[in-house]
């Protein structure tokens, strides 16, 4: 029963990730970085007029501005905080072609009369349908290397090469943290990581779905210097922050594999007891020739048997300072 249920697990895996695997953004062309810059200018022939000027005129009673000065960004803005660092138009360009012939009492009359002040949106600049590269360039003029929040990791990361942008999973006009669903975040990942997802509902697992680890604990969305984001050099490292009894340095040390986990774990998920990418002994068997019992059985066992798990024996896989056996595995002839 066991055997057909962990099949069923495996082929639901199996269908999942090859639907997450069409979800997944693809890497496209670059172009050089000052075609991106030539498309975050705005019009040439409009002035600036201020972040008052935006909100009196269009957004002075809708939701973008309530949310907006919520925002990480609106905070900044506001004469207390002493922080101007962005206003409207360092984002949507200059804007004195959008407001133009917008007055404040306009803007009164629509709103008694329960209509938007319609402005022309159409002389900013066009946000939603930039390339992705032209998004996230346009957060990287302030998240750069000197910046007290920076992202100098973002345009090496797997995300940037994969044509993710910032946009894709923060709202400028958002709450105080900016992300998309902020209490969310692990959906906001598995919506395109939908193999990991599927993975996740395994019967081994990290406790994800569970929220009680996130994908953030890990990853490094915006960009790591080594592979899949990890927020560590190296995978054991990543392992280790948590599972630091695994780490060593040992007297008996299971040696090659010893700073590669993922060899022996499948991190996300597994059909298999502690995360192991294949079942005792075949696991081990992978890597090591088997070897039967030599000495005399007093029990049913004969010598020349095969143990079940060798675990039982060798229990302290990841490293040991004394010999140790331990558990209830059965001998096989």
């Amino acid at each position: 029963m066991t055997l057909w249920k962990n099949i069923c697990l495996l082929c639901i895996f199996m269908i999942a990730a090859l639907y997450g695997c069409e979800t997944l953004k693809s890497t496209k062309s670059f172009m050089p970085i000052e075609e991106y810059e030539k498309m975050l200018v705005g019009r040439l022939d409009a002035n600036y007029v201020g972040t008052n000027r935006c909100l009196s005129a269009c957004h002075s009673h809708d939701k973008i501005r309530r949310d907006f000065e919520a925002s990480t960004m609106g905070a900044q803005m506001s004469g207390e905080s002493h922080m101007p660092l962005v206003n409207c138009e360092s984002c949507h360009g200059p804007g004195s072609l959008a407001v133009d012939g917008v007055t404040p009492e306009l803007v009164a009359k629509d709103a008694q009369e329960s209509m938007e002040t319609a402005c022309k949106y159409d002389t900013l600049i066009d946000l939603k349908n930039l390339p992705s590269q032209a998004k996230s360039l346009m957060c990287l003029r302030c998240h750069s290397e000197n910046a007290t929040f920076n992202l100098h990791n973002w345009n090496a990361g797997a995300h940037a090469l994969s044509d993710v942008s910032c946009f894709d999973c923060h709202n400028v006009h958002a709450g105080p943290s900016l992300i998309t669903q902020p209490k969310e975040t692990r959906d906001m990942c598995l919506k395109c990581h939908q193999e990991q997802a599927a993975e996740f509902s395994l019967p081994s697992r990290h406790p994800v779905m569970e929220k009680k680890i996130f994908c953030t604990d890990c990853h490094d969305p915006h960009g790591t210097a080594g592979e899949g984001l990890l927020r560590e050099d190296t995978l054991k490292e990543m392992c280790t922050r948590c599972h630091g009894e695994k780490e060593g340095p040992f007297a008996f040390e299971h040696a090659d594999i010893n700073d590669n986990c993922a060899a022996c774990h499948s991190p996300h998920g597994s059909v298999n007891n502690n995360l192991l990418i294949v079942r005792e002994p075949f696991l081990c068997l992978q890597c090591h020739q088997g070897h039967t019992t030599t000495a005399d059985a007093t029990t049913r066992v004969s010598k020349g048997a095969y143990y079940t798990r060798c675990t039982d024996c060798h229990s302290q896989i990841h490293g040991s300072d004394l010999p140790s056996a331990s558990g209830k595995g059965m001998f096989i002839n």
